[in-house]
């Protein structure tokens, strides 16, 4: 065993937690044959970045039934089972399996959306940024969310892949 390995195991964790305030989770995709596009986010949610001896791990929850477009007809038929679900699936998560560093500030991401009561992988960069005690964290990646169940809306008029993306402040 290195010497950088013996000092790994015996690392001490590290976790930063997200702040709420200082954090968004935002998601977009496209209607009405591709011609607009529904923008709309999260309010409530909760997250954790972690690095110890075991690797680096991140994990977010968002309870779905916060969701907000800014019309009120559509955020209701997005709640049903439509969609999101959010009686029988109230959270959405996503937790890492595989966290690599490419370049100083670069990370690939490796892990599991679960969302509306199923499970897809997902793979993506993100950026990391520490500022003093905090840590900034920005990703954006694609789903296509007929894998999760959701419905393509009458016609077809909802398109895929749906975009989410997040935009984190953490801090010990």
């Amino acid at each position: 065993m290195t010497a950088t390995e013996i000092q790994q195991r015996t690392a001490a964790t590290t976790r930063w937690i997200v702040d709420g305030e200082e954090t968004s989770v935002e998601f977009a995709v496209k209607t009405f044959w591709g011609l607009t596009t529904v923008h709309g986010h999260f309010d409530r949610f909760d997250g954790s970045y972690e690095v110890g001896p075991g690797g680096t791990r991140i994990e977010l929850t968002i309870d779905a039934d916060s969701l907000d477009t800014g019309h009120a007809t559509r955020d209701k038929h997005l709640r049903s089972h439509d969609f999101f679900d959010i009686e029988s699936h109230p959270r959405v998560r996503f937790t890492s399996t595989r966290i690599h560093q490419v370049t100083d500030g670069i990370l690939h991401v490796v892990g599991h959306l679960h969302a509306a009561g199923k499970v897809v992988s997902l793979e993506f960069p993100a950026t990391t940024r520490q500022d003093g005690d905090a840590l900034e964290l920005e990703a954006t990646t694609t789903v296509d969310q007929r894998e999760l169940g959701m419905s393509t809306g009458k016609l077809g008029m909802i398109r895929r892949p749906a975009t989410l993306h997040v935009k984190a402040r953490l801090s010990r």
